[in-house]
């Protein structure tokens, strides 16, 4: 007899899995870099995609913004924070997922976001409650796709991370869930779908967050 078994936890990333967000911190990083002397690249939004904001702050600088790493991630955090008083724009079917899923697992959230934001968005979409604890690579020595962020969220639940699953859309976030021993389901975003070889490292592909259940968890 083949007897399932439910995941214990279950670690979400947050831009581009529950808030649709990769448009507005490429809009937003794009004008930044444009008003302050840097060029943005072909491959630049790519890149940028799970670095933590000491990270990406860097690499505008390297893309000849004229001002120092901590004076850009400041500007561009607060305009961030701007549009999202406006009201943040959430991934369809998220506040479902979570809400779905936290009834029967632990959650957590590894996300590249500053801390700042994270609260924001949690707050705003009502799922603060849900998450036993949430990470920013902020907090963490190494952004994704480094395996930190989601080492950090599973210490912090109290739980192995080969007992965790992790839900991630991008390419760096699905190396660094893997790499921190995660069985990664993968959500790809439909505006910035991860590579293939990043894509292949997923146990998991789903359509959307409606195919997110409990049942598609078990093993």
């Amino acid at each position: 007899m083949i007897v399932l078994l439910l995941m214990e936890a279950c670690v979400f990333d947050l831009d581009g899995v529950l808030v649709d967000s990769e448009p507005v911190w490429e809009e937003v990083r794009r004008a930044f870099v444009a008003e302050h002397g840097g060029t943005w690249q072909p491959d630049t939004q790519s890149r940028l995609m799970g670095m933590s904001t000491g990270e990406w702050a860097a690499y505008l600088h390297e893309l000849g913004v004229e001002m120092a790493p901590d004076d850009i991630a400041r500007g561009v955090v607060d305009q961030m924070a701007a549009r999202y008083q406006d009201g943040v724009p959430l991934m369809p079917g998220s506040v479902a997922a979570v809400r779905r899923l936290a009834g029967r697992l632990t959650l957590g959230l590894a996300s590249s976001s500053p801390r700042r934001l994270i609260d924001v968005a949690l707050a705003a979409a009502g799922l603060t409650e849900c998450f036993t604890a949430t990470v920013s690579t902020e907090e963490v020595p190494r952004g994704k796709p480094a395996p930190d962020g989601y080492l950090e969220a599973a210490g912090r639940i109290r739980v192995a991370p080969g007992e965790c699953v992790a839900v991630e859309d991008s390419s760096n976030g699905l190396r660094s869930a893997h790499a921190a021993g995660m069985r990664v389901i993968a959500v790809p975003h439909p505006r910035y779908p991860p590579a293939p070889d990043a894509l292949a490292l997923a146990w998991r592909v789903l359509p959307d967050l409606d195919a997110l259940t409990p049942a598609s968890l078990l093993t």
